[in-house]
């Protein structure tokens, strides 16, 4: 161990020294790469190694404290696990919201921090389109087109990332059996746009799901014939839909120009896309007037309505992924600067 450490070193040490040598070379000659310092005379490859040791030099002597520090990042693991989960068995609406904007603000920070001005600009747009839905589900009085709008808006979002992510995993496969081989690619930059392609699907595919929920909340609250507890505080006509307030132009039984009704297992009967609205990304199970419970997902073929047990876990585990995670290891890197952990 002893002969290595000194290899290391005297590695270090030769490169330092040749580095000095042709930094001090380029300013004597006169060259413009003189502002880079002393990396400017090596490839990649050498100032990736001269870059790992230093840091190795830097951090000799620190394996006890490395081994604190893995120690509590384990235990911040478990424990903001434990917390998180109980936050949303207990209060599941406030973790929803916050979990809602920490997805929403969290990557586009880094974004910006990075300078990563593709996915700001994407981010930008989106925020804004979504901006403009939520603004008319929360206004009141709300529009009676409102409960299509939120639907049509969410769906086309579901749609663009669904396919994103589709496009992602097929060039994903393509690398892995050396497609772009035929096409003179390297495999580095297919993988690339195919990672870009399943990170912009998924993220905005559970993004505007979970948009899409608030929304849905806000409208059946404004809308009067939903309350969260009690009996509703208007009563509904036979033929009025209990989501947007206005007549139903078409019967159950008829096949309807631009939309159909549909009836639920308690009786009522709705307008296709504002019910679609209502059960958006099938996270409503009651029905929007007498809150019977019902199988909204056997009657209505909606995307986001018969979702794959693993495809509800991927979700997940992306909320966890991109809202918490930067949360806790912010956290733990708070603790390692208070007890002077490097």
């Amino acid at each position: 161990m002893a002969l290595l450490e000194q290899a290391e070193r005297q590695e270090l040490e030769q490169l330092e020294k040749i580095g000095v040598m042709k930094s001090e070379g380029t300013a004597a000659s006169g060259g413009s790469d003189f502002r880079f310092g002393e990396k400017t005379a090596y490839s990649k490859c050498n100032v990736s190694r001269y870059d790992h040791q230093k840091l190795h030099e830097l951090h000799r002597g620190h394996e006890s404290m490395h081994t604190t520090m893995i120690m509590i990042l384990i235990v911040t693991l478990i424990v903001a696990q434990i917390v998180v989960m109980e936050w949303k068995k207990r209060h599941y609406r406030s973790y929803s919201f916050f979990t809602m904007l920490a997805m929403w603000s969290i990557p586009v920070l880094m974004a910006a921090n990075n300078r990563w001005w593709r996915f700001i600009s994407i981010w930008s747009t989106f925020t804004l389109l979504t901006a403009v839905v939520i603004r008319k589900s929360t206004t009141r009085p709300m529009s009676v087109t409102t409960p299509r709008l939120v639907y049509k808006w969410f769906y086309l979002i579901y749609k663009v990332s669904y396919l994103l992510g589709i496009l992602g995993y097929v060039l994903m496969m393509l690398t892995f059996f050396g497609v772009n081989l035929a096409f003179g690619q390297k495999p580095q930059d297919w993988m690339d746009v195919a990672l870009k392609l399943l990170f912009y699907g998924l993220y905005f595919g559970v993004l505007g799901r979970d948009v899409a929920e608030y929304c849905t909340d806000k409208m059946a609250a404004s809308i009067g014939y939903y309350t969260q507890e009690g009996m509703p505080t208007r009563q509904l006509d036979n033929n009025v839909c209990a989501v947007c307030g206005n007549q139903l132009l078409v019967d159950v039984d008829q096949e309807g120009v631009l939309e159909n009704t549909y009836k639920l297992t308690c009786g009522h009967v709705f307008h296709e896309f504002c019910i679609r609205g209502w059960c958006i990304v099938g996270k409503k199970q009651t029905c929007p007037y007498c809150k019977e419970k019902v199988d909204l997902k056997r009657m209505i073929t909606n995307p986001w309505d018969r979702p794959h047990i693993l495809y509800g876990q991927l979700l997940d585990w992306i909320r966890w992924l991109v809202a918490w995670q930067p949360l806790i290891m912010f956290l733990t890197q708070g603790i390692n600067w208070l007890f002077g952990l490097e």
